[in-house]
């Protein structure tokens, strides 16, 4: 059996790794993830456990704070200001006319899969992030 590290078990000690089950418990969670990203350098152990501790706060948000996505367009114009970049930079690196990028954000054309293959690259995102499907639509079919 592998020997545990002193270090690591007063990480467990002071936040032990189990499922996040309450706001509380997410904002010591969070204080301890900022803590261990702010440390100078990490032990294997540590570093272990920072992952573990992250998957925990994540799969608590995707449960707790549901996010509905946003529409094509709208993903399409804040990947653009989150990357910092004009339309005509994305065009230049997607091979999409400058033109067809803004009539996508205005919503006077649809995207095709050739635009989402595109942009999904540049953008380092899934594909789902330019498929909307609204919850009324869903209810509707």
């Amino acid at each position: 059996m592998a020997k545990i590290s002193s270090k690591y078990l007063e990480l467990i000690r002071s936040f032990p790794l189990r499922p996040i089950r309450s706001e509380a418990e997410l904002d010591r969670a969070e204080a301890m993830l900022h803590q261990l990203l702010d440390a100078p350098g990490l032990t294997a152990p540590e570093q272990d456990y920072l992952e573990i501790l992250g998957n925990l706060i994540e799969e608590y948000e995707s449960k707790a704070h549901l996010i509905e996505p946003l529409p094509p367009h709208q993903m399409l114009a804040m990947s653009i200001e989150s990357k910092g970049v004009t339309q005509t930079e994305v065009s230049r690196a997607t091979g999409i006319p400058v033109s067809t990028i803004s009539e996508l954000i205005a919503q006077k054309r649809e995207f095709n899969r050739a635009h989402i293959e595109k942009l999904c690259a540049y953008f380092g995102l899934d594909p789902k992030a330019f498929i909307h499907v609204a919850k009324t639509e869903l209810v509707a079919r």
